[in-house]
């Protein structure tokens, strides 16, 4: 379990103060997450990382000379935002571009091509190769759906060798892709994780079992079985990944990099115990062993389990793989010391101007502050349900990513509306410090649907009921785009869809907003409880798929809850006398 916090929704952020504090040898804080803290060659392609925090070393422990030139870090276990990732990537460049990798999971996958699309757009060249080496996630047909886990080690040191060689961007993208292609990992646990405050782990396994293909957000096991020798799990280990070898490998005389990564709990001796077993196997196949890595690597907080990753050489790769390496957490060779970049020529950020707003749509602004203040108590009131649901199938964040978000729309709503902000602004700036505050995919998507109502709110005139339903289908157009969920494929969708429907519906026949949205509220919760019956098809559930049938989408049943809640709101502004009427 975890011992020692201060505020649970601070600890990421302290655990980075921290981390660079201790480490201003090789990092430095920029807005999302950290950066070299010593100069790069100018036009040298820079290599940003990132995921979800408590995964040390990944992503900050491996910013350095020779590896990454930014890690873009979110909170516990969910995905950086797109302001985070835009801010690290504008930190590291060195105007030769940015090339982004990281383990291929829902939430980051949305947030970084977000991130890239937004780059791109002001000048900066981008190219992304997400790790899937998780074999247990997806079958072979499938791989480019499968996991990225302790992989990403591989994957992040070719391509930042590549860098350091010179190579442009379209050439780094060649060689991480080969990397990609070339790492295979299989991992096992015998507990879960604790997140900090939290009572239970994420989830259990029962004792003297050990779950089989675990993630490392806190994903129960895909399979489960009794608890081997030292030497079984080796052997599990090892057959698994010689059961898939990549396209064109021949094991006898084959290369390869094996990496034994801890992933919290495990002791060293431990994993050297299993080792000196798969050392064996390997050899016995006719593997040649080059630079054996035993440790931790990428963890999962404190949980009690252990991954192996082969790393199959070619020329290339094994050229590339001798590059010295110099960052917090991971050291190779010998690196030439580099010089200390100028902390006062890092650029400032301008003054925030609240855009103007007539008398009508800052009256309306109340309306909305009150809006996102129910639904911050309305999260906080089921946290903890939304979370243990979560669990089942997910990563047991749900809750805590939500309350995250929802409390920081609601210091930005209020900030915005005291300074005089339409309804529209005060909205955008709740959205935006929900997505950027919460990550992972549930943040960035109540991101879309909130600025899409926003843009149809505006800052004139008291919003009409029309405007409210067309911002709502346009953030619903926003989430099936952006997050590419479909109805059925459970997730929030499924009650989104009826939900904007239903509300188009009503008000297009002339219902009052309050009657209108109270009916979609409905049909939203009716549909929140139905995805209990059904299979996921989309996010990290997907690979547990039938450990979740019985049990609903924690995106659905807090979008649920949520528009339920507002309905209240709604009812009490149309029957408030202060209110101005509705423009057309």
């Amino acid at each position: 379990m975890t011992r020692l916090w201060n505020e649970p929704s601070a600890f990421a952020d302290e655990m980075v103060d921290g981390f660079v504090a201790a480490n201003g040898r090789s990092v430095r804080r920029v807005p999302g997450g950290v950066a070299r803290s010593t100069v790069s060659p100018a036009g040298q392609v820079a290599v940003v990382i990132g995921g979800g925090s408590g995964h040390y070393p990944a992503f900050g422990g491996l910013v350095g000379p020779g590896l990454a030139h930014g890690a873009a870090m979110g909170n516990l276990f969910a995905s950086p935002s797109t302001q985070q990732i835009v801010a690290v990537a504008k930190a590291a460049d060195n105007g030769g571009g940015v090339f982004f990798s990281y383990g291929n999971y829902a939430g980051d996958v949305l947030n970084f091509d977000a991130a890239q699309d937004r780059l791109r757009a002001d000048g900066i060249a981008c190219e992304t190769v997400t790790v899937t080496d998780d074999i247990f996630s997806a079958t072979p047909a499938d791989k480019h759906k499968r996991r990225g886990i302790a992989g990403d080690l591989t994957v992040f040191r070719a391509a930042a060798a590549a860098a350091e060689a010179g190579y442009d961007l379209a050439e780094v993208t060649r060689v991480a892709t080969v990397a990609n292609e070339r790492t295979r990992s299989f991992g096992v646990a015998f507990t879960g994780c604790t997140l900090p405050g939290a009572e239970q782990p994420l989830f259990t396994v029962p004792e003297g079992r050990m779950a089989i293909g675990l993630g490392i957000h806190g994903e129960p096991g895909i399979d489960e079985t009794d608890i081997p020798t030292a030497d079984g799990l080796a052997e599990l280990l090892v057959e698994k990944l010689l059961d898939e070898v990549p396209d064109g490998v021949e094991v006898p005389g084959a290369r390869v990099v094996p990496v034994l990564n801890g992933l919290g709990s495990l002791k060293y001796e431990e994993l050297f115990v299993v080792y000196r077993r798969v050392a064996q196997l390997l050899t016995d196949a006719g593997v040649q062993l080059v630079d054996p890595h035993v440790g931790e690597y990428c963890t999962s907080f404190d949980m009690a389990g252990v991954s192996l990753t082969l790393f199959w050489l070619d020329d290339e790769l094994a050229q590339l793989w001798d590059t010295p390496v110099d960052t917090p957490a991971y050291r190779r060779g010998s690196v030439a010391p580099r010089q200390t970049r100028d902390a006062s020529a890092e650029a400032s950020t301008g003054d925030d101007v609240i855009p103007p707003a007539d008398d009508a749509s800052r009256e309306a602004a109340t309306t909305v502050l009150t809006a996102v203040e129910t639904i911050a108590r309305t999260i906080d009131s089921h946290v903890d349900e939304l979370g243990r649901i979560d669990a089942i199938a997910g990563d047991g964040d749900h809750g805590i990513g939500m309350q995250r978000g929802s409390h920081a729309a609601l210091d930005a709503a209020r900030a915005a509306q005291q300074a005089g902000a339409g309804a529209g602004t005060t909205l955008a700036r709740a959205a935006d410090a929900w997505s950027d505050k919460a990550g992972g995919t549930s943040g960035a998507l109540w991101g879309v649907i909130l600025n899409a109502v926003s843009g149809s709110l505006g800052d004139t005139g008291r919003p009409s009921r029309h405007a409210v339903a067309t911002g709502v289908a346009a953030g619903v157009a926003g989430v099936m785009a952006y997050g590419k969920a479909e109805v059925g494929d459970k997730t929030m969708v499924d009650a989104l869809v009826p939900f904007s429907s239903d509300l188009t519906q009503q008000v297009d026949a002339g219902a009052r907003l309050t009657d209108a949205w109270r009916v979609a509220a409905e049909s939203a919760s009716r549909a929140a409880v139905a995805t209990a019956d059904l299979l996921p098809r989309m996010g990290r559930a997907r690979t547990h798929g039938q450990n979740s049938v019985g049990t609903p989408d924690p995106g659905a049943v807090s979008l649920a809850l949520i528009v339920t809640a507002i309905g209240d709101v709604l009812d009490a502004a149309s029957t408030d006398p202060s209110q101005t009427p509705e423009r057309n």
